[in-house]
């Protein structure tokens, strides 16, 4: 089943269908919408496909929220997996277009890998936006799709809208969070299939054009709702876990880190680290804010000093190689030895 929630879609909605369309999976396949209180053409241009796909054997299936307001993505999305039967769930995103061989070839992943998010490498439409994201999102290697799950600011290192799974696996996993605008259903929805033991599997392969857009409705995420979830996930998944750690990053990122973490987590930051001379010479960091007296007071550290494990909060790919370079020189084990959230 493709699911495709929709939400005044019509610039795109016509790619995005074609798309399907031209899918050259030789399975059975039928296509979910729901449309969510579309107010423009979304609903002509629906049945429209309606008809050419069901010519070519593709069954269609439309819900639609004839409300005022929409319910949000996590609503659509819920309500398009519900209304299908398919034993496997392809996402698509309304305004993104699939390459001709997605389907095919993630349901082949998926059948290899049972319990896992499929995911698959994008193209960025228009080409020059986030290269930086676009970078991370096709690069990261086996190892990292895990160790580097959630905690970067990035989000889930196999993107929501590349998603494939079986839909007993979505339905164990359980639902979409449905709060509407300003929640990131995505990542919570992630945070729940690490936390049940799922994998996460990414098809080399470019099989999506992933538009950005300022309409987009990732744009209507905090990002401080976003950073609160990321700082519980990384302590429920890594820092409760450690008796002590170093934050490498004395700057505005790592204090923000540390003034976010829970008392008894905040306890056990022994340094922060970081390569700026003034900063280091400096000394020390003191928590102005504390309750405590005297005011905790953190050391601060040339990174070549510090003592693993490190939560790092320093951003990737920005430093032309230099920060890089820096942590290649620890011989350091991603995953064990430290864990990026930047």
């Amino acid at each position: 089943s493709v699911i495709v929630p929709v939400h005044n879609s019509e610039c795109w909605l016509e790619e995005c269908l074609k798309s399907v369309w031209e899918q050259d999976f030789e399975g059975t396949m039928e296509l979910s919408v729901f449309n969510d209180a579309s107010k423009d053409s979304s609903a002509e241009i629906i049945e429209k496909w309606k008809i050419k796909l069901e010519d070519a054997g593709v069954p269609v299936i439309i819900g639609r929220n004839d409300s005022s307001q929409p319910r949000g993505v996590g609503f659509a999305k819920n309500q398009a997996v519900i209304q299908s039967s398919g034993t496997y769930l392809c996402f698509l995103d309304s305004d993104d277009v699939m390459m001709p061989q997605r389907v095919r070839l993630q349901h082949e992943a998926a059948i290899q890998h049972p319990n896992s998010i499929i995911g698959c490498q994008v193209r960025r439409e228009p080409l020059e936006s986030t290269e930086r994201y676009t970078r991370w999102i096709n690069n990261l290697t086996e190892e990292q799709l895990l160790t580097q799950v959630v905690f970067t600011s990035h989000g889930p290192t196999v993107i929501m809208p590349t998603w494939f799974c079986s839909r007993e696996w979505f339905f164990h996993v359980g639902k979409f969070d449905e709060g509407g605008k300003g929640i990131p259903e995505d990542l919570l929805f992630f945070y729940k299939h690490i936390q049940k033991g799922g994998e996460v599997f990414r098809v080399n392969h470019c099989l999506l054009l992933y538009r950005y857009h300022p309409q987009a409705a990732t744009h209507s995420v905090l990002e401080g709702t976003i950073w609160n979830h990321r700082v519980r996930f990384l302590e429920d998944r890594v820092l409760n876990s450690w008796t002590s750690f170093t934050i490498w990053n004395a700057g505005k990122q790592g204090k923000k880190l540390y003034r976010s973490l829970s008392p008894a987590n905040r306890k056990k930051v022994t340094a922060f680290c970081d390569v700026d001379e003034k900063k280091i010479t400096k000394g020390f960091y003191t928590y102005e804010e504390s309750e405590e007296r005297p005011k905790p007071k953190i050391p601060v550290c040339h990174f070549r000093d510090a003592t693993p494990p490190f939560i790092i909060c320093v951003k990737l790919d920005l430093t032309g190689g230099a920060f890089e370079t820096n942590l290649n020189t620890l011989n350091l084990k991603e995953g064990m030895d430290y864990y990026h959230f930047n």
